[in-house]
């Protein structure tokens, strides 16, 4: 069960990081700005269930997606040579 916990964590920080790449550029509180937090919610909602783990790792999950998020769009502002 661990393993396949670990794998829908690793799996969902994959699908968030270009979404926090998106996000990072757009006005905050846009429409594309929400499409890009939200859209990955289904993918990994659809993953965790074929993968027979239980809602009580969803805070696990949520934590990972908003971690991919922010790991995204560090990326992008390292690369554009951005500072916080």
């Amino acid at each position: 069960m661990w393993e396949k916990l670990l794998i829908v964590i690793v799996i969902t920080l994959i699908i968030n990081i270009p979404f926090g790449w998106l996000r990072h550029k757009t006005e905050k509180f846009s429409k594309k700005w929400f499409l890009y937090i939200h859209l990955p919610i289904p993918f990994i909602v659809l993953c965790r269930i074929l993968m027979g783990i239980s809602i009580k790792f969803a805070p696990a999950l949520i934590a990972t997606a908003v971690a991919g998020q922010f790991t995204g769009s560090s990326i992008r502002r390292k690369m554009e040579g951005e500072t916080v």
